[in-house]
C-alpha cells in the first residue's frame, strides 16, 4: 500500500512511503531569508517529514538539491554538510542543480531513504 502525507501545497504531498522506501521533497516556508536560511528550513522539513514515515536522515540513499544560484552552492554545502554530518557511512549520493525556482525560493531538496521496519 503506499502512503501518502499530506503538505501544504496543491496537487502533491511533502512525502511518500512504499514497503522500504521513502520519498520526500522540501523548500523553506520562509523565502524572504538568505541561502542558508532556507536550506537549513528545508532540511529541517526533510528531517521531519523522514521521521514521520518511520525513517531518518541517516537512511538516505539519494538526494537532490535545487539551487537557484549556482554561486550560492558553497554556503548551501556547508549548511548540507553541518546537517548530514561528518560519519561518511551515512553519507547519501547527492547531484546539485542550478535551475530556475518560483518566487524568491532559492533551494528545493529532494530525497529518497530506506524506511525502519514497520
Amino acid at each position: 500500500m503506499i502512503e501518502r502525507y499530506r503538505g501544504r501545497f496543491l496537487g502533491r504531498n511533502k512525502a511518500t512511503a512504499y514497503k522500504d522506501l521513502v520519498w520526500t521533497v522540501a523548500t523553506a516556508p520562509d523565502t524572504s531569508q538568505d541561502i542558508a536560511h532556507q536550506t537549513r528550513e528545508a532540511l529541517h522539513s526533510i528531517e521531519n517529514n523522514l521521521v514521520q514515515a518511520g525513517s531518518d536522515k541517516q537512511s538516505i540513499v539519494s538526494a537532490q538539491v535545487f539551487i537557484a544560484d549556482m554561486d550560492d552552492k558553497p554556503t548551501m554545502d556547508t549548511v548540507w554538510s553541518e546537517w548530514i554530518g561528518d560519519k561518511p557511512e551515512h553519507w547519501p549520493q547527492r547531484a546539485c542543480l542550478g535551475v530556475r525556482l518560483e518566487g524568491d525560493v532559492l533551494v528545493e531538496v529532494t530525497v529518497v531513504a530506506v524506511r525502519q521496519k514497520r
